[in-house]
């Protein structure tokens, strides 16, 4: 099996190239009795894109637009998402495994209640989203992605790591995070800093935590305040 691996984590991808696998083409992730197999879904343009109790299984999903999603109680196994667009997308009680997500935008995106397991996000856009009550059961890599004002919110991600992104005002928010390893970012304008205990870092990013509980605690420094207190 492929893996993509960063420092100590390593992602086991999507098998789609196996001899004998065949995928076919499909116009709908929709039908087939809850469950799509073997299957590339590709260059849609939808007004709406809405699934509910469906399993995704050994798949290509390429260059898929939509205004508005929906994704409700799915189960992906194996399955690569790869240049989508995937606007207002609401994500909820699922599980995803063996799953990669290239060149993706998911701007605004709310994952609720999404158990993720051996994910690998690349390159996608996730600013301004929410990550409520997202479990990492396996190893879970975002790299190079941007997570600007994106928020997690009762999260476990204990066996994820997040390496040379953008985290400009990302928040955490409660949840577990020991063992979350946020080597190679700038985490200056972190925010939540007090969920974050016990995660991997570099020493020189002690400086940069810093700089964002001083951002934090909106704290006032005595030379700029512009007088001589000691004189009055």
């Amino acid at each position: 099996m492929d893996t993509r691996t960063i420092r100590r984590t390593s992602v086991t991808l999507p098998t789609l190239n196996e001899p004998g696998l065949y995928l076919s083409d499909v116009t709908s992730l929709g039908g087939g009795r809850g469950q799509v197999t073997r299957f590339h879904y590709a260059e849609a343009d939808l007004r709406d894109l809405d699934l509910a109790d469906t399993h995704l299984l050994d798949g290509r999903i390429t260059g898929v637009k939509a205004r508005r999603t929906r994704l409700e109680k799915l189960r992906v196994d194996s399955v690569d998402f790869t240049g989508c667009d995937l606007s207002s997308l609401r994500w909820t009680d699922s599980r995803i495994s063996r799953a990669v997500f290239r060149d993706c935008k998911l701007m605004g995106a709310t994952l609720e209640d999404v158990t993720l397991d051996n994910v690998l996000f690349e390159n996608c856009k996730l600013d301004y989203g929410t990550f409520a009550r997202v479990r990492a059961a396996g190893p879970v890599i975002f790299a190079r992605c941007s997570l600007r004002e994106t928020a997690f919110v009762a999260a476990d991600l204990g066996a994820a790591l997040i390496d040379d992104s953008d985290l400009r005002l990302t928040e955490f928010d409660g949840g577990k995070y020991r063992g979350l390893d946020l080597r190679g970012n700038d985490l200056s304008q972190v925010r939540g800093l007090n969920s974050l205990k016990q995660i991997v870092i570099d020493r020189a990013q002690s400086l940069q935590l810093a700089e964002a509980l001083t951002a934090e605690l909106d704290v006032t420094f005595g030379e700029d305040l512009g007088e001589d207190l000691d004189n009055k």
